[in-house]
């Protein structure tokens, strides 16, 4: 199935934001954003969490237990966002 509208811009924004050097694109929607998958840390993950907030007005908190299946890949944190944002 191809990706939604909505992943394309998350994945432009994880790009643009973590200033990687691939193309949106290249993100497949069920793989694993950090470790085996994008190779993500968990730098990367603050400076998403943040833009996500900047851009869907969603508060992530580091402390928050769900943020292993919210970051597990492209589809999860898409579907966190369409259900969460403002």
């Amino acid at each position: 199935m191809p990706p939604s509208s909505l992943e394309q811009e998350v994945a432009r924004l994880i790009v643009e934001s973590l200033q990687l050097e691939l193309d949106p694109a290249e993100i497949d929607p069920d793989a694993p954003l950090f470790k085996t998958g994008l190779g993500l840390d968990s730098i990367d993950a603050l400076e998403l969490a943040l833009a996500i907030s900047r851009r869907y007005g969603i508060e992530l908190r580091a402390d928050d237990e769900q943020n292993g299946r919210v970051f597990a890949s492209l589809h999860a944190l898409t579907g966190y966002i369409d259900t969460h944002r403002k």
